[in-house]
């Protein structure tokens, strides 16, 4: 027997198996799961009836009859029980019409059941029936497949795709998760259907391209995407980053390639996913900006200022938030070469205030993506880049410090400038203001109060105005 059946909800799906005549099966993820060693509070029971029956019973016995979402159409409900999920289906087959990923269900067997899942690692189930109960019911290998690393479809991987175009965008989201490999079949059925992706809502889509971002090694899922053309189809941006030219015998990198190697270094430094988005981003717009040069070679001027601009229309399209997370990725993307065109160079305290005004709070998280952003195979150039970031990092500490531009507010503010000189809102204070931040992020003044005044003074006199 299992011992991970812990919860009483087994022993009581149990009961109810045994009083009711119905043969009842833990099935899919929380099995693979287990096996894993991934722990998971999200569990799926398939019995041979009516789910929905089934399901009410097991609440009732758990005391959670106000806590029973019933889904009719489907023949599924959900029981939330101490912080777990907790899923009854009647086993069921399906069938599919060519233009929806939305099937029509009637009963089945338990066989059929497990043959219209996606993978067979998601086929495996564990008995909830009194002559065996615990035991691990494996119709198509699952665990074999699992022990051994690899992605099968339990039907004929084009019948399983082209039912459900979602599968394909799953298997390389678990491929990417796992370091799972895709069969040669397997890879091949996700190209012959990749096509069917755009009966897929972009949602769904987007939600597993965020897995894939999240796995530990993202390139693995990315390069999928790619071999199979199903990015040319949902990011299409990301894929003409693909390709090297050659002129004159002059060759520049392939920014695809280098892009996901930006990801994976990245992932060792941080799990924000948007953070992550801009390593994916930070390059979107080198193939617009990409031009040859002859005695300077290839140049992709104005590649972070155009691909700051292309973020927000990428985000819509992919169904991404609209709001502060889409700022803070179009803000890492306008900036991503800052951090390492001060390495290259004399430090300034002025260059080091103009870098923390304009990235604000996010100025550490900007010389994460520069770090990762290193990509050369050199190790001496590796490492005399990150050397220069960090005295960068140590600069802008000190200066920060001192001055404390981050996220900075005017020490003086409009409305005192304007009881200062006795005068209305209008140009004159946009004026002072603008000449204010100048004066303190070029260090001719501290970020303090008293010499604001003093300076504003002085430069509300060379501009005509008389202070009270």
């Amino acid at each position: 027997m299992f011992d991970f059946l812990r919860h009483k909800v087994f022993e009581l799906v149990a009961q109810v198996a045994n009083e009711t005549g119905t043969k009842a099966y833990v099935v899919g993820g929380y099995v693979r799961d287990f096996y894993l060693n991934r722990p998971s509070k999200d569990v799926d029971f398939t019995v041979i009836g009516d789910g929905i029956e089934f399901a009410k019973l097991v609440a009732h016995k758990l005391g959670e009859t106000k806590n029973v979402t019933v889904f009719k159409n489907f023949g599924t409900a959900m029981i939330k029980s101490d912080g777990w999920d907790i899923e009854f289906v009647g086993a069921r087959k399906e069938s599919y019409n060519l233009d929806s990923r939305k099937p029509k269900i009637a009963s089945g067997t338990f066989e059929d059941d497990l043959s219209r899942r996606d993978f067979t690692i998601n086929t495996m189930a564990i008995s909830m029936n009194q002559n065996d109960y615990g035991q691990l019911i494996d119709l198509y290998n699952g665990r074999d497949d699992l022990n051994a690393g690899i992605l099968k479809t339990p039907l004929a991987p084009g019948i399983t795709f082209s039912d459900d175009p979602l599968r394909m965008m799953r298997a390389i989201r678990f491929a990417s998760q796992l370091n799972f490999t895709l069969l040669p079949d397997t890879l091949q059925g996700i190209k012959d259907n990749a096509h069917r992706i755009e009966i897929v809502s972009m949602e769904r889509v987007s939600e597993e391209i965020n897995k894939i971002i999240l796995s530990p090694k993202p390139s693995i899922g990315f390069g999928l995407l790619f071999d199979t053309g199903l990015l040319h189809l949902v990011f299409p941006e990301m894929a003409l980053l693909h390709g090297v030219d050659t002129i004159n015998g002059l060759s520049h990198k392939d920014n695809f390639y280098h892009t996901i190697q930006v990801l994976d270094n990245l992932c060792k430094a941080s799990d924000d996913i948007w953070l992550r988005w801009a390593a994916i981003l930070h390059d979107i717009a080198k193939p617009q900006t990409k031009r040859f040069v002859v005695g300077e070679g290839w140049t992709f001027h104005g590649h972070e200022d155009k691909g700051s601009r292309m973020v927000k229309g990428i985000f819509k399209r992919l169904r991404l938030p609209l709001n502060e997370k889409m700022k803070f990725v179009e803000k890492m993307v306008l900036l991503h070469l800052r951090p390492i065109v001060l390495s290259q160079e004399i430090v300034t305290d002025s260059a080091v205030r103009r870098l923390i005004f304009d990235a604000g709070e996010d100025v550490f998280e900007l010389l994460k993506l520069c770090k990762a952003d290193i990509t050369t195979k050199n190790e001496f150039k590796v490492a005399k880049f990150i050397r220069n970031l960090n005295v960068v990092e140590e600069k802008i500490k000190d200066v920060e410090e001192r001055d404390r531009v981050r996220n900075w507010q005017p020490p003086v503010d409009g409305t005192e400038i304007m009881e200062l000189f006795g005068i209305k809102a209008g140009r004159e204070i946009g004026i002072l203001k603008n000449a204010l931040r100048e004066a303190i992020l070029d260090g001719e003044i501290k970020n303090d109060y008293d010499e604001a005044m003093r300076f504003i003074t002085n430069k509300g006199i060379e501009i005509g105005l008389q202070p009270n």
